[in-house]
């Protein structure tokens, strides 16, 4: 197994109230060496203490837990956290937890039916700033984001330069890696946001970067 320098592993935490389930996740990413397990818990509680104490770079985190959801657990470590990628492992899906996971801030959502060698890799591609979904949970969110009318004619409302924002933030780039690439300053990157926001008819990076990967990657012409 190559050496992998602690410094350089990615730290990871996970949260979920099967001590069963547990072992087997820790059991599975121990054998990527890129990822380094720095604990565990079953409970929003628990949990937050945790990442306040451990600061992993990324949270696998399940929305069934004893004493309330994923979601609370979300914000509220996202909140004293805010450079911790959150990534959703659960076996529930639906419109309503799809959208409340977006609300909470997370930036993944998988289905406990994914293969190890896919959740190793969304871990990794999380850790680097991507934004990852299971394809049902994709299709989910077009709906949702559908429905307040947006799609392929919103984004044709878009001037070039907030297309090439938009790209970089499905990418999963954030408002500094934006403005670095495109030379413009950070408060340059958030106002193109705010009004690409308004375009689309919503109100956050997950679904305006979902519609752009739907709707607009293919007609991009090279943009980003």
């Amino acid at each position: 197994m190559t050496t992998v320098p602690a410094k350089s592993r990615i730290k990871v935490a996970l949260v979920e109230d099967s001590e069963v389930v547990r072992m087997g996740l820790k059991a599975l990413l121990q054998t990527d060496p890129h990822l380094q397990i720095v604990g565990e818990a079953g409970s929003v509680a628990a949990g937050v203490e945790l990442c306040t104490r451990l600061r992993p770079e990324v949270l696998l985190l399940d929305l069934r837990l004893p004493d309330g959801t994923g979601f609370e657990a979300c914000r509220q470590v996202l909140k004293i956290l805010p450079d911790t990628r959150v990534l959703i492992l659960t076996s529930a899906v639906s419109d309503a937890l799809v959208d409340e996971a977006i609300r909470s801030g997370a930036h993944g959502y998988l289905l406990k039916e994914i293969d190890g060698r896919g959740l190793i890799q969304a871990i990794r591609d999380v850790a680097a700033g991507k934004s990852i979904l299971d394809p049902a949970v994709t299709a989910r969110v077009m709906q949702i984001v559908k429905a307040g009318g947006t799609g392929r004619d919103a984004l044709g409302t878009l001037s070039p330069q907030e297309r090439r924002v938009l790209a970089l933030i499905a990418e999963g780039c954030t408002n500094k890696e934006v403005g670095v690439k495109l030379n413009l300053s950070e408060k340059t990157v958030k106002n193109y946001l705010s009004t690409v926001f308004e375009k689309l008819h919503v109100s956050r990076r997950a679904e305006a970067a979902v519609i752009y990967a739907q709707e607009g990657r293919r007609d991009s012409g090279g943009i980003g």
